[in-house]
This record gives C-alpha cells, structure tokens and sequence, in this order.
C-alpha cells in the first residue's frame, strides 16, 4: 500500500510547460491585443496548413536549417489530433478571433478616413467590440493610427485564463519542438495541469524541486485517483543544496544564454531566467535547486521569447522578491506591458523603468541604459541594457543591444565610470522582423525590406567599438542561444563558420590581446569579483 504521507520532491527533469490553448505561452501570446493577432496571423494558419497538407511540415523538418520556420513538428499520422485542435481553437478563442478583426477593421478605418481633419466622428464608426478600448491619434507628420487601453482589455472578458494550463513531462535530453510553431499535444507519460497561471498551486508544485511534501498533497494538486499514475514525477532523495554565498565581493554565475545571477553579501539579481533541466546528459549546467532560495530581483532586458521566459518565470515565483523591467510605450500593439503582464500572473512586486532610471538596494544600485536595435527598426520601448554597481564593483549586461551609434557609448560612459565586467550579446545574424513580428503587421511588408530589418546583436567591429568606449577589465560574450536546452525556443544551430561564431572568436581574440580577459560564454561558468579589485574565474565543475 502506497504511503500518501510519505515525504517526495519533483524530480530536477519535470518538465513544465505553460500553455494557452496547447500553444506553449509567451510574452505576446497573453495580452488580449497581441494574442487575438498571434492566433488569428499565425497559429491558426499553421493548423489550417498542417491539416491540408501534414506531409509538407513533416517534409520541411527533415532539413534541420528550418527548425525554426512555420512548421508543426508533428508526425502527419496526429492531422485528426491537430485539426481537433484547430476546431476546439476556433471555438474557445471566438472572441480573441474578433478581436484580430476589429483591429484590422480599425486599422482600415483611420487609414482611409483620418486624412488630417478631427478624429472624432470617428469613435462612433469603431468596431463594437474595440469601444472604449482604443484613443484614434495622429503623429506629429499627421499620420493615423491608435492605442489600445491594455490594462481595460486585461480587466473585460477578452482575457480569459481558463484556456491556460501547465504539461508535465520527464526529459532526458534537451530536445524539444520549436514553441512558436508547434503545439503540444498529449505524449506518453505527459501530466496536465488545468489551471490558471496565476494559481498557487503552481508554486506549490514547484516549491518541491527544493522542500519535500507529502505525497497525497501532489496527487491533489493533479488530480490524480491512483498514486502510481504521478510516481515518477517525484523522489525521495533530496537534491543537492546549493552553494550559498555570503560574501567578500561579488559571485557572477552564467546559467546559459542570457540569464546570469549576480551574488552580493545581501542582493541577489538574477537576469534574464532561463533555467535548464537536470537530466544528467548534455553540457554542465545548473537547475533550479542550485539557485538560491530567495531571489531579490528578476531583471528582464527585453520582451523577446528568449529573455522572457515565462516557464521558468512561473516556476520560480515563489522564490522573487520583485522583477524589474523595461518600460513600454503604452498602448502600441508592437510593446506590450511587461509590468501589467506579469502583475497578471500573479508576481506580487513588479516595476518597470524608463531609460536611466535606477533602483537602488543595500550595496548598490541597477540603471536601466539605453539599448539600441533587436526589434527589426520597430518602435519598442521595452528593453535596456542594465549597469550593476555592486560592493563597489562596475557591470554591464548589455544582452543582444545592436551598436548602432558609437557615440551614445560615448555619452553613457561617463555615467558609467571604471567598468569591471561587460556581458555582450553577438547573435549578429538574426531572423528577419517578420519571424517574430510578421502577425502584428496590418499589411504585408516587402520581402526585400523584411531581409533587411533584422532582429540581430553587434558584430565584432560594433562590440569593439563599445569596447573602446567603455574599456571594460573583462568582456564576456553571452546571450547567443548556443546552449542545447535553448533551442526550443531561439530555434539556433551553430557550426563554426556561423557569423556570430566567427564574429564573437574575433572579439575574444582582440580583446585577449590587449591584455584583457575574454571569453564567450556557453553551458555554465562561475566569476569572482573580489571587494579589492582583483579577479578570478573558474569554470563549473558541474556535469
């Protein structure tokens, strides 16, 4: 007879995907605005397409350079479970499906009727269900268009999170399908959690990577009639507990990508979360339980799938203090609030910061700076590159910021003063500005312009220009979605001859040669910033 009562942690390989309708969650998939585009422009087509013609998709997967194209990675013997989907899609997402209309309706709208008069015989002629959700504005060359009240939408019926839900499965490897083009569907073995994102009963679930709990209190949680059916969701050994720091001077831990925490005697940041799985295979790596047990801020850099990582947002919930993030322009449909999201989900301290704001906290302060490119030319606000005065010591992060102008380095760097460490991004071939933003556009851009607008980093001669300007003591290059247990969501692949490799060899070895220390950073490394102004690195003995 199996002892409810018994003491269990959830293992270090559950995987737990959130999921709005089967479609794995992120940052726009959310917000009713940018939502309703998504699944009308996007998800819905790769459905229709997938039903069609399920051999094309099966087809163009085979070549591994299209991983990351719109195509669903399944077999085309599940076409009955997919066109399912798209019918029950349909349905629960009615009124999102409206909501993509009327935008198009309203975009229509003021582009063929606000010729420069008043815009506001206009109000009464808006799409009944955008009234009182939208302002008709004109720019200062008179051109039209309008905003959208997001905390409003968030507020009515559009936002509705019954469709949300949570898939448990064990991995023993890093391979997954690509979020933004295939749904998940039920596997062998996999779990579902029906429940909204901002329950606690995630925290609950999550809080035993760390702290044991009984047994039954699991299979409450999921529902579960026999024990047998959750087992191997959970142990009885205890992982093992993180290296705790207390100080002198600064602990720098990169955790793959972009995300790294920063370790004072009393402040622990962390940016840009993307936590891996423990499964025992694959490149060193740390998990979630060697993470400490109370984290003070989350930093986010910017809104893009790879730095706002909602899967390990959630997870970690009960572990943040407050999260920090770039401030948006209101109201645009390319921006969406990060603040009003994640408020949403159930983080109970979020602030969001303007461009050289600064939050300061016992031993140091965090300014927001400004990040040029990424975003396709698009006008976004919601990113920065962030500077870390800590125990007297001087860090940048200034993740996949695009050096398009030499001299606001040299504006910024008498407000930066000595700096010690400098993390940069150098993904400097990046996809087209369709491949992320394509179902938010209202008409179709041309291709040749589409090429020309990437969602790229620095190359060499950008990085050492801020180099340069800012001559850091050590320069990390980071942020490159190299890692295997990121290319579910970032869909890259490199091999030596890839620009940003061969890009990034050539800042390391310049830098190398000036007498620096530099490095490209991939899987797991630890950095020490001693409080005297020495230094010293080592890599993880973890594997």
């Amino acid at each position: 007879m199996v002892d409810l009562s018994r003491p269990v942690f959830l293992r270090s390989n559950v995987i737990c995907e959130p999921l709005v309708n089967r479609w794995y969650a992120w940052s726009y998939l959310l917000p009713p605005a940018t939502a309703s585009l998504y699944f009308a422009n996007h998800n819905l087509k790769l459905l229709q397409s997938f039903v069609t013609s399920p051999q094309v998709h099966v087809q163009a997967l085979k070549r591994p350079e299209m991983a990351g194209g719109p195509f669903i990675n399944h077999p085309a013997n599940r076409v009955e479970e997919l066109r399912t989907l798209l019918d029950d899609t349909r349905k629960k997402q009615k009124p999102l499906l409206e909501l993509a209309q009327a935008l198009k309706d309203l975009d229509a709208l003021v582009q063929a009727e606000a010729t420069g008069g008043s815009l506001e015989p206009l109000y009464e002629r808006v799409p009944p269900i955008l009234r009182g959700y939208v302002e008709l504005v004109y720019d200062l060359h008179h051109r039209p268009s309008f905003r959208v009240i997001e905390r409003l939408l968030y507020d009515g019926p559009l936002y509705d999170d019954s469709n949300q839900s949570f898939r448990l499965s064990l991995c023993s490897d890093d391979q997954r399908p690509f979020v933004l083009s295939t749904p998940r569907l039920d596997e062998p073995g996999c779990r579902w959690l029906e429940t909204p994102f901002q329950s606690p009963l995630i925290d609950e679930l999550c809080k035993a990577r760390t702290v044991a709990k009984p047994l039954g209190f699991f299979m409450d949680i999921l529902r579960a009639n026999d024990a047998a059916a959750i087992a191997d969701l959970f142990t009885d050994t205890a992982p093992t507990p993180p290296t705790s720091f207390d100080g002198p001077g600064v602990r720098i831990r990169y955790l793959g990508h972009a995300c790294v925490l920063v370790e004072s005697r009393t402040t622990k940041l962390l940016f840009d979360p993307i936590v891996p799985y423990q499964h025992g295979s694959g490149p060193a790596r740390a998990s979630y339980a060697d993470l400490p047990p109370f984290i003070d801020y989350v930093v986010i850099t910017h809104n893009h799938q790879d730095h706002v990582v909602l899967e390990t947002l959630l997870q970690l919930r009960h572990r943040i203090g407050t999260v920090v993030v770039p401030q948006n322009t209101p109201g645009h449909l390319a921006d969406p609030s990060l603040k009003l999201l994640l408020r949403r989900l159930g983080f109970r301290s979020v602030i969001s910061i303007d461009q050289l704001d600064t939050v300061e906290f016992e031993g140091g302060a965090l300014t927001a700076l400004p990040f040029l490119g990424e975003h396709g030319d698009l006008d976004v606000s919601s990113k920065a590159a962030h500077h870390l005065r800590i125990e007297g010591r001087s860090i940048l992060l200034a993740a996949d910021s695009n050096n398009l102008s030499t001299e606001m380095y040299q504006h910024l760097s008498g407000l930066i003063g000595e700096l010690d460490v400098l993390f940069v991004g150098m993904e400097c071939a990046g996809a087209p500005m369709s491949w992320l933003y394509g179902p938010l556009l209202m008409k179709p851009l041309a291709r040749r312009f589409d090429q020309g607008r990437r969602l790229d980093g620095s190359n060499a001669d950008r990085v050492l220009s801020i180099v340069d300007q800012l001559k850091p003591r050590q320069l990390y290059v980071y942020a490159m979605g190299a890692e295997p247990w990121i290319q579910f969501i970032s869909s890259i692949d490199y091999t030596d001859e890839s620009a940003p490799i061969v890009e990034s060899n050539r800042v390391v070895a310049e830098c190398t040669a000036r007498g620096m220390t530099a490095e490209r950073l991939f899987g797991y490394r630890e950095i020490r910033l001693s409080d005297s102004g020495g230094s010293a690195t080592a890599s993880s003995t973890r594997s």
